[in-house]
């Protein structure tokens, strides 16, 4: 069965988009076809895939930006929007809980490589480690979510698709890369899912070192999805962020700046 994280990303490119094109190679298997159709491309030289500095403490998310459940009868961590260090960020308090916040939107990485972010964490989760199915929370991860060609997919990933349109009644996307901050595993580490090759996790900060401290990310997504994937990326086609404690039982806060992509220079 598709894990949280899988599962998460259905409804980040799935919710409210429009049907499968008639005809489309995929029948329906992809939901990330349907935001492709139904969206532009992102242009200019900056996409503001998240200003969460411009909102009010305790306003309404940006634009685009809507919470998203992995499964009916878990709970939702909880985000708002709060001052931080000067600065308005979105706050995820998780307590034994799985839910995102994501934006559908469509850009081409190969036009806007690099994403950065800032991303603010008071404390790890004991125990959780995304190489085990059953400890597989994190404080923070930051989601991205492709699209791409559903004949390159073995008759297992179809498979899996399938199961997992069948479980929570959407489809998945393509792929989705997934940047966490991990308690023991080294960062750079990628992290296979154990039920399905189409998530890859990369640590990009693990340990205490930087606790409680705003850390400035920059990553490079044709680079990363390249050694995730082994293959070029095809349009993104949603991002999100998710704070997650479900399996642990656990309490974690964790605190999201602006998320934003770029030109290559």
């Amino acid at each position: 069965m598709p894990t949280r994280a899988a599962l998460l990303v259905v409804a980040l490119v799935a919710a409210g988009c429009a049907s499968v094109p008639e005809g489309s190679d995929d029948d329906g298997l992809l939901a990330s076809t349907a935001v492709v159709a139904s969206l532009p491309l992102e242009t200019g030289d900056r996409v503001d895939v998240g200003r969460f500095s411009v909102a009010s403490p305790g306003g309404e998310l940006p634009d685009g930006w809507e919470p998203y459940l992995v499964l009916p009868h878990k709970l939702a961590t909880r985000y708002r929007l709060v001052e931080n260090a000067g600065a308005v960020v979105l706050e995820a308090d998780a307590d034994g809980s799985a839910s995102s916040v994501a934006r559908r939107i469509r850009i081409d990485p190969q036009r806007h490589p690099i994403i950065e972010w800032r991303w603010r964490v008071p404390a790890l989760i004991d125990g959780a480690d995304p190489r085990v199915a059953t400890r597989e929370d994190a404080p923070a991860r930051i989601l991205v979510a492709f699209h791409g060609d559903a004949q390159k997919l073995d008759m297992f990933e179809r498979s899996t698709l399938r199961m997992a349109k069948a479980i929570s009644g959407r489809a998945l996307p393509y792929a989705t890369l997934v940047y966490i901050w991990a308690e023991k595993v080294a960062a750079e580490t990628v992290v296979r899912n154990l039920h399905t090759g189409r998530v890859r996790m990369i640590v990009v900060e693990s340990g205490a070192a930087r606790l409680g401290r705003w850390v400035a990310v920059r990553r490079n997504l044709l680079e990363d999805y390249q050694r995730a994937f082994g293959e070029a990326p095809g349009d993104i086609v949603g991002i999100g962020v998710m704070t997650d404690t479900d399996n642990t039982r656990s309490r974690a806060r964790a605190y999201y700046g602006d998320i934003t992509l770029y030109a290559a220079p």
